[in-house]
């Protein structure tokens, strides 16, 4: 998994189970798994590096996909509105039933006469203008609370998840020409009054790619949501974070896919949209320096998180292979299954060609002489035919020579019962002159 992702970040996951023995760790000598200091870029001139400052330990958290698919799911229900229909719709006609009798079902009908609606069935849920069957209510539970701890958790594998450039890739993002993630930027960057300077500092980091995916990704809503004042849909852009809003706010608002958040209220909704982790974050220096304050560290916790402590990895080595492979887990598992002995089906050698080869090798040359020999005009037809005439031909010279008159086979087989039969009259009637 660490190698799939393109680090050596921790994944977790459910610990691995061999043989009754539940393996954590591989108790191999432990190493870096993320950069310790990140690089901080001038926003007018991306091309020199300001300063460094330290990763914060909250980018270097376990990736939880199921979590922050959980959190989002039920997090993104919380600003729906309740929406019913009437109590009184399907009802607000004075509708009666014709009774039995006439021919026609029972269900109550519209009064009056003169129109096409007179007659017609109404209140079944089966009717045209009817009420439905099980009518919806505002009262139905729209919102779901959401433990704060696993909000909290989601929030710290999108941050994760967001320094990945594999994540961030697989996500569909296009930074190609971003010089490093996570990316951050001076704090003049909060300063920016204006949409255009917004533009061109984007730009200059290595967003052009990125900004026009999000232009060409426009289209028409599919479906009736075109007609509630949702009509377009568009990818997500990057997500600028900041600490002081001098303008950044109202300078980024009109850039198509770019997005605000501001470091003290992030977002799980912005962080990680459709539930999909990885997205491309901006950082200003202050946000970054202010983000590793907020969250601290394992050891002493999140000083302006109430109550809450980074989440630990469910293990401390994620290369599975070497786990499986190491001589603890290896000496503690059953020998390898031999695979029960198989037989091969006996096949018929009439209906299968190749079983028929292998018992009569030259069957498929002589298959297919067989079928040219049927062809009109083909070479092998023309051969067969000599053949047969050239056989004939001696057939009927042989008979000729050899049966003719009564020297035949058949007729001299005859004259062989003809004598018996003559001697055996000949002794019949030599009994009859005796008598």
């Amino acid at each position: 998994l660490a190698q799939a992702f393109g680090s050596g970040r921790t994944v977790a996951y459910l610990p691995v189970l061999f043989a009754g023995a539940v393996v954590l760790a591989c108790r191999a000598p432990k190493m870096a798994t993320a950069r310790p200091v990140v690089s901080v870029y001038q926003f007018d001139t991306p091309t020199e590096k300001a300063e460094t400052v330290p990763m914060p330990h909250v980018l270097m958290s376990p990736l939880r996909p199921d979590l922050v698919r959980y959190i989002h799911t039920n997090v993104s229900k919380n600003k729906r509105q309740a929406i019913s229909v009437g109590a009184k719709v399907g009802y607000e006609t004075a509708a009666s039933s014709w009774g039995t009798g006439r021919a026609v079902a029972r269900v109550p009908r519209a009064p009056g006469g003169g129109t096409h609606r007179a007659g017609q069935g109404t209140f079944g849920n089966m009717c045209r203008g009817g009420g439905m069957f099980n009518p919806t209510k505002t009262w139905r539970r729209w919102h779901r609370r959401v433990n704060v701890t696993q909000k909290r958790h989601a929030v710290a594998t999108a941050l994760a998840a967001s320094s990945l450039p594999p994540l961030v890739m697989a996500r569909g993002h296009r930074i190609g020409e971003v010089a490093e993630l996570p990316l951050v930027v001076s704090d003049g960057l909060e300063s920016i009054q204006k949409t255009k300077q917004a533009v061109e500092t984007l730009k200059k980091l290595g967003c052009s790619e990125e900004l026009q995916r999000v232009l060409d990704s426009k289209k028409v809503r599919a479906g009736k949501g075109k007609m509630r004042n949702r009509r377009y849909t568009m990818r997500r852009g990057p997500l600028v974070v900041y600490s002081e809003d001098n303008g950044i706010v109202r300078a980024m608002r009109n850039i198509p896919g770019v997005e605000t958040a501001n470091v003290s209220r992030l977002n799980l909704l912005k962080l990680a949209p459709g539930g999909n982790f990885g997205r491309f974050v901006i950082w200003t220096k202050g946000a970054f320096k202010k983000l590793g304050e907020m969250y601290g560290s394992l050891k002493s916790g999140a000083p302006l998180k109430k109550n809450y402590h980074l989440p630990r990895p469910q293990m401390e080595n994620a290369d599975l292979d070497r786990i499986i492979n190491s001589t603890e887990v290896q000496s503690v598992l059953r020998p390898k299954l031999e695979a029960p002995k198989k037989f091969e089906m006996k096949r018929n050698a009439l209906k299968n060609k190749a079983e028929m080869e292998k018992l009569n090798p030259g069957s498929t040359e002589e298959r297919e002489l067989r079928r040219k020999c049927r062809e009109q005009g083909s070479a092998e037809q023309k051969a067969a035919a000599a053949s047969k005439k050239t056989r004939v031909q001696a057939s009927k010279e042989h008979n000729k020579k050899h049966k003719k008159g009564d020297d035949s086979f058949y007729k001299t087989l005859m004259k062989a019962f003809e004598a018996k039969a003559k001697a055996a009259e000949e002794k019949e009637a030599e009994g009859e002159d005796d008598e």
